[in-house]
């Protein structure tokens, strides 16, 4: 590392022919601009797949801003290497088992699974995992259905997992293999089989390597449960490139992680254009406020020049004037109508609402004494704080909406990192957020919104009616 780093050795491995996969041990990078460079170059010719120690390091302490205390270092990193094409696993255990399932499965068209079983308990636990692990179980269509119910005993699950019974031959495998394998519901198959008195293993293994086409186009994995008498199973599994699993968990990761892959793979071939098409953002405006902050070596923007720089990148922000006494403040009130907004405005307080520096829904009436208490308030928690006045806001009443947080930060090995998630004063208690790297196409917007747990609740539930996610996507855009 003295000299040779992660770039170099990536360079030299994505031109080696005899190199079929690289596996990565990654405690930090040094140079990440060559870093992503070579990883994406090596990842659209060979499997690159990364296990990264010191995931919970100390270093992750930007606690002043909500982005900075979210994002955390193995979070850039895990944005990353997602950006770079890779695949990333967390042991040293996945990282062998990973690269044994990108060499040897097929990849699935899709990300829907179904598990063929001859015991009903492994394939309830093979679908348990794959609900923790955010997978799709498919959905049998009628079609299927009937295929499976003229070769399969009566007391079948008839539903996904598909058991087949414990005391199922070598043929009824066959028979429900060929039933599902063409199936267009169904992107990849996980075959199950458990000890039993009255069956074989291994003609239980044979029946399925025989059903498969030759050559075989289909995304196939197999756990042969047991321990000496499933290993003459496993062995010809494996023989016929097909990944095999000691227990059904762990075949459920492996096709989790092609699925993973996949997804990693497709948006390393994603070119975001360097601006939108219809886009023309002011950075004039925006430049010219940075580099007064900057002359006055300030580490935050205001609320108002921060809204400006929105502004000046279309992305809009509710109208905020500032008052500079509270008798300014409650003028202005006045002059807006209705319901206001009231906000403290110091360079030195970065969170209003900690200090008692945030009033909301008041009639222009009570802006006056609001302002007054809130100085009271503020000035006996920060009393080192300079005021500067107050930040006066139409009051925004969205009582179906939902809290976001879109955000920016430099992190200083890999730059610009784009943060989305649920937002609101518990943000980083609720710690819902994903990340990616710059710059992004609306698809891969729509991908960074779709891996957090609020973009379920956008989709609208009961009376919730459902957000304009493509409006989030486009704010993340731009």
């Amino acid at each position: 590392m003295a000299d040779v780093d992660f770039g170099d050795m990536l360079d030299y491995l994505a031109n080696d022919a005899d190199t079929r996969a690289i596996l990565l041990y990654i405690e930090g990078v040094t140079h990440a601009r060559k870093f992503m460079s070579a990883a994406r170059a090596a990842a659209r010719t060979k499997p690159v797949i990364v296990v990264k120690a010191g995931r919970h390091a100390a270093a992750a302490k930007a606690a002043a801003s909500h982005t900075g205390a979210l994002a955390g270092v193995d979070a850039v990193y895990d944005a990353a290497f997602r950006r770079a094409g890779m695949l990333r696993v967390l042991t040293l255990e996945e990282l062998f088992d990973a690269v044994e399932t990108l060499a040897l499965a097929r990849a699935p068209r899709g990300e829907r699974l179904a598990i063929l079983t001859n015991g009903g308990g492994v394939g309830v636990m093979a679908t348990d995992a794959l609900m923790d692990a955010g997978g799709t179980l498919a959905t049998l269509s009628a079609e299927t259905l009937a295929k499976l119910d003229a070769v399969l005993p009566a007391t079948w699950s008839r539903a996904n997992p598909i058991d087949i019974i414990g005391d199922a031959s070598a043929e009824r495998y066959t028979a429900a293999l060929q039933a599902v394998l063409g199936a267009p519901e169904v992107d990849a198959l996980l075959v199950l089989n458990c000890p039993t008195a009255v069956t074989s293993p291994d003609e239980a293994a044979s029946a399925v390597l025989a059903a498969l086409p030759s050559p075989n186009k289909h995304s196939l994995f197999t756990s042969w449960v047991g321990g000496v008498g499933a290993a003459p199973a496993r062995a010809r599994f494996r023989a016929a490139g097909v990944p095999t699993y000691d227990a059904p968990e762990d075949a459920v990761r492996g096709f989790m992680q092609m699925v993973d892959y996949r997804r990693n793979q497709a948006a390393l071939l994603e070119t975001p254009p360097s601006m939108p098409a219809d886009f023309a953002p002011e950075l004039g405006s925006a430049r010219a406020i940075i580099a007064v902050a900057l002359a006055e070596q300030r580490e935050w923007l205001s609320e108002l020049e921060a809204k400006s720089i929105l502004a000046s990148f279309g992305i809009p922000t509710v109208a905020t004037r500032l008052a500079t006494t509270p008798a300014l403040a409650a003028e202005y009130a006045a002059d807006i109508g209705g319901r206001v907004a009231l906000k403290i405005v110091s360079r030195d307080i970065t969170h209003k609402s900690d200090v008692g520096g945030v009033c909301l829904d008041l009639a222009a009436s009570e802006v006056l004494a609001a302002a007054e208490a809130m100085t009271a308030r503020v000035r006996e928690a920060r009393p080192d704080a300079h005021i500067e006045g107050y930040a006066v806001q139409a009051m925004i009443s969205r009582p179906l909406a939902h809290e976001l947080i879109v955000g920016v930060l430099d992190d200083h090995e890999f730059g610009p990192v784009l943060l989305f998630g649920a937002g609101g004063v518990a943000v980083e208690v609720l710690n819902d957020r994903a990340l990616s790297l710059p710059p992004l196409n609306l698809k891969l917007a729509h991908d960074v919104i779709a891996r957090t747990r609020v973009a379920k609740l956008l989709a609208g539930y009961r009376q919730v009616p459902a957000a304009d996610v493509e409006a989030i996507a486009v704010t993340l855009v731009r």
